[in-house]
């Protein structure tokens, strides 16, 4: 009896502090300004992975066709403002995006708009264009999908140069309980006018770190921190 009265009285401690453990438990936020560094996402990317990536890939992409077409322009006139239609996101990574798929979208095309000479297509009107032809976004690299494409935009008052096309891939190493995720955004972009085709990409490896208490924390390999 006294054995069956110890495990009782074990057992109700036990779960009276768990209790008081769940109650002291609280969840608190901060404002990030702009001069201070991103959050580190502990299981899977997040702001500090995506905001460099994006940066990085469109802004080496445009620069370089910016210089060709500034190379063959006539010298004293500046050149037009090129149009890109920037069609859609391919997540091959092995992480979700979550909500941060639309937010990647929107700062591609913040980025081109930002570009000094060129100019991006409404969303809403890409939308519209894919809709009324009825192709996926991935079938307009198709040469006779992309000029019926073209002309469905022409007719919305809508031309463009480029096509764009972004793809997001991972690539994962494992050592024992950590492992190192290598992140990769690539950009496509294909001249409509004349067929050429002009792809770049940035990568960013994150390494992950499993404690020996069983916690999951981030883990930079360059470091040791």
């Amino acid at each position: 009896m006294d054995r069956v009265r110890i495990l009782i009285w074990t057992g109700s401690a036990v779960a009276l502090a768990a209790l008081a453990g769940c109650r002291s438990a609280h969840q608190y936020a901060h404002v990030i300004k702009d001069d201070q560094s991103d959050l580190v996402g502990s299981h899977a990317a997040g702001a500090e992975t995506f905001n460099p990536l994006i940066d990085e890939a469109v802004a080496r992409l445009l620069s370089r066709q910016e210089a060709k077409f500034h190379t063959a322009s006539h010298a004293g006139s500046p050149p037009a403002p090129k149009r890109v239609c920037f069609v859609g996101l391919e997540n091959r990574s092995i992480e979700g995006l979550g909500d941060f798929k639309e937010q990647i979208y929107d700062q591609i095309d913040s980025q081109i708009l930002q570009a000094p000479h060129f100019e991006s297509i409404s969303r809403r009107y890409v939308e519209a264009g894919l809709l009324e032809t009825r192709l996926r976004p991935d079938s307009l690299f198709v040469p006779q999908n992309m000029h019926t494409f073209a002309a469905a935009m022409q007719q919305q008052g809508q031309p463009f140069d480029y096509l764009m096309y972004a793809k997001l891939t991972s690539g994962t190493t494992t050592s024992n309980h950590d492992y190192q995720r290598d992140y990769v955004l690539s950009l496509e972009l294909v001249d409509i006018h004349t067929g050429s085709y002009d792809k770049d990409s940035a990568k960013i490896r994150k390494g992950y770190h499993h404690s020996r208490l069983g916690k999951w924390r981030n883990y930079n390999p360059f470091t040791r921190q």
